[in-house]
């Protein structure tokens, strides 16, 4: 079952992709932290805002704060085991796009590289042989644009950051990047990453869903 519909509730700024007893899918804005920061100046989160409409909504996976597109939220705390366990054991499939620097080739291709974080430049990652958590991304050229490459990465790990230090590590980093990309490649309004798709087993009928959000770029 694929869900793609886009709705805003009345009086909220949350764009809708599904609901249900069990869970809520939501097309997540750039910019937008997903769960509470440190401080009162980062409460403002997509959980929070979630909440104020629907009060039993529950995390369980994040974007970082300056990716968009699809996240899914639990109704229920049996919901969010199941979920949770769905992302643990990697039954979910997770598709995004990006816009890369530079010209990506071969068209297809898979980066398997360990990472760990970057103690001394948090919360930067790196990658590292010797004490990093296996990290593996396939991607594939969607086309070529003018000093940039778009791309559909599939993430096969869930590590913080996978993406983003896979592509710097192709010499590719994703533009607009506010950690890993410099220069001219740094230099645009936004982080070019958007969850286009996830796909999850509903956990009442176990029923595959899969839910869908188009890039704004």
């Amino acid at each position: 079952m694929t869900v793609s519909s886009d709705y805003t509730p009345p009086d909220t700024d949350l764009h809708l992709l599904y609901d249900d007893a069990q869970i809520l899918a939501v097309n997540k804005p750039e910019g937008l932290l997903s769960v509470p920061g440190r401080g009162a100046h980062l409460a403002d989160c997509l959980i929070s805002r979630i909440q104020l409409v629907f009060p039993e909504a529950l995390v369980v996976h994040r974007l970082d704060r300056d990716t968009s597109g699809v996240m899914v939220f639990a109704m229920t705390p049996f919901a969010q085991r199941n979920l949770s366990m769905q992302f643990e054991q990697r039954q979910t499939r997770k598709t995004y796009v990006a816009r890369l620097s530079g010209k990506l080739e071969p068209k297809t291709g898979r980066v398997d590289l360990p990472l760990i974080v970057d103690w001394e430049n948090r919360p930067r990652q790196m990658v590292c042989h010797e004490t990093g958590k296996a990290a593996v991304t396939d991607w594939r050229v969607q086309r070529y644009e003018a000093d940039a490459t778009r791309v559909r990465l599939v993430p096969k790990t869930g590590r913080t950051h996978q993406l983003r230090v896979h592509m710097l590590a192709l010499g590719h980093p994703i533009l607009g990047d506010p950690l890993y990309a410099t220069g001219e490649a740094a230099d645009h309004p936004r982080m070019m990453l958007h969850s286009e798709e996830l796909r999850i087993k509903h956990p009442d009928s176990g029923v595959s869903l899969k839910f869908r959000a188009a890039a704004e770029f």
